[in-house]
């Protein structure tokens, strides 16, 4: 069970008290910024700086009247301030506040997501460099294609994960924006230089245009990199679920001690974390759709986007979170089983090489039609008969008038087809983070 809020770092920061802090930070900027432009006396800001607070349980009691959660945090802090408090909020309207405190929110989400996608990097690299020459086969279609290694199968999801952190990256560059322009965008009541400074004090740059929000392009380019995100721990699970298959079982899912894998069948060692993973990263799909739709509003504003927005984005960072910590922890302690890779490679006696073979027969004067049939022949001879492509090609006589036994024994090498494997694994280097 997945909790929608749960106890860790990333969760904390979407609970009620966390936003309102984070609004209450806001406001003591604005308060800041208007008194170092002379907007409200410095006494004043100074007041409130030095006495805002909040009450979580007296604002939920004032909201339960008011049904406005800017307006009931704006009381409740205002108790606490007294005559000053007349200048709280002075000039802005709900979404100065609550956007800007948003991307905050959102950026202070994205510096966890950064060092767990920096961690799973880290974990695929060393696996990677590990498993470099752990021969396995290739698959395509699911059907045994060429040989590989489980090395390379790292290094593309760590160049892969790689991209995703630039992608993090980028969208924190976007969403690092603030905006204090007022009830649609004109700074009827603010100004240019207040945002500028606002913003400043914030660590935020200001939005260059906005109505009354901030435009959800911004926010919908960041659900969409955590969506990608996951489809690719989603594609590293499905990986561990398929060659964990019974008939194929290269690798495992860590198996506590103790651990049960089913009810009614104690043989079953199931792919359940895999497969959380994957059920996961659907929803987390699943929230680009919303994210999208919120880009368009009505005129200057409408809220149809801000109760999807309580919803979609804490659950895509926390949903993200929790995957990339349970996908490192099956990358770090996978079951490897190299006899069953050296089995399975060498199935239905090295149809694997047919390409080569193909090659081979065609560099020595065949046609492509005729050793592309030859070939083909003894493989899916080989695979209808459970036999060996090896000695139905060996048995072929205009094979053996082309190629002699030696020769056709150095084609059914593995080695061949792995030597550039170092040069990908040497690519390695060039990812930093």
């Amino acid at each position: 069970m997945i909790p929608r809020y749960t106890n860790s770092e990333i969760g904390k920061i979407w609970e009620d008290e966390s936003k309102f802090k984070y609004w209450l930070e806001v406001e003591k900027a604005v308060c800041k910024a208007q008194a170092e432009l002379g907007i409200i006396p410095k006494e004043a800001a100074e007041d409130i700086v030095r006495k805002a607070q909040f009450d979580l349980e007296g604002i939920n009691r004032i909201e339960s009247r008011t049904h406005h959660d800017v307006i009931s945090f704006l009381t409740n802090v205002s108790s606490y301030i007294g005559e000053s408090s007349r200048y709280l909020h002075y000039g802005l309207t709900s979404s100065d506040v609550g956007d800007t405190a948003l991307s905050l929110q959102i950026l202070d989400a994205i510096n966890i997501i950064e060092k767990k996608a920096g961690k799973i990097i880290k974990t695929l690299k060393n696996q990677a460099k590990k498993y470099k020459d752990i021969v396995m086969v290739g698959r395509t279609h699911g059907v045994h294609a060429e040989p590989i290694t489980l090395g390379l199968k790292f290094s593309v999801w760590v160049f892969e994960m790689a991209r995703n952190l630039d992608r993090i990256t980028q969208s924190r560059e976007n969403i690092a924006y603030g905006k204090i322009s007022g009830a649609v965008g004109t700074y009827a009541n603010t100004s240019p230089e207040l945002e500028e400074k606002v913003c400043k004090h914030l660590g935020l740059k200001p939005a260059p245009a906005s109505t009354q929000i901030l435009q959800r392009d911004r926010h919908a380019q960041v659900i969409c990199t955590l969506a990608i995100c996951g489809a690719t721990l989603e594609k590293i699970a499905l990986e561990v679920r398929g060659l964990q298959r019974t008939d194929v079982k290269e690798v495992e899912e860590p198996f506590a001690v103790g651990q049960k894998g089913s009810s009614a069948m104690p043989h079953k060692k199931n792919p359940i974390i895999c497969e959380r993973v994957c059920g996961l990263s659907r929803i987390l799909r699943s929230n680009v759709v919303t994210a999208l739709e919120n880009i368009a509003l009505w005129h200057e504003r409408d809220i149809s986007h801000s109760s999807a927005e309580r919803i979609i984005i804490p659950d895509s960072f926390i949903l993200l979170d929790y995957m990339l910590g349970k996908t490192i922890f099956v990358v770090e302690n996978l079951n490897v089983i190299e006899s069953n890779m050296k089995r399975n490679l060498m199935k239905y006696g090295g149809i694997i090489f047919s390409q080569r073979v193909l090659l081979e027969l065609i560099n020595k004067g065949m046609s492509r039609e005729n050793a592309y049939s030859l070939v083909q022949s003894a493989a899916l001879k080989a695979w209808k008969e459970e036999g060996s492509f090896k000695t139905n090609i060996v048995n072929e006589e205009k094979v053996l008038a082309c190629l002699g036994k030696d020769e056709l024994e150095e084609l059914f090498d593995a080695k061949y087809h792995l030597r550039y494997i170092d040069k990908i694994i040497n690519r390695l280097e060039d990812i930093s983070f």
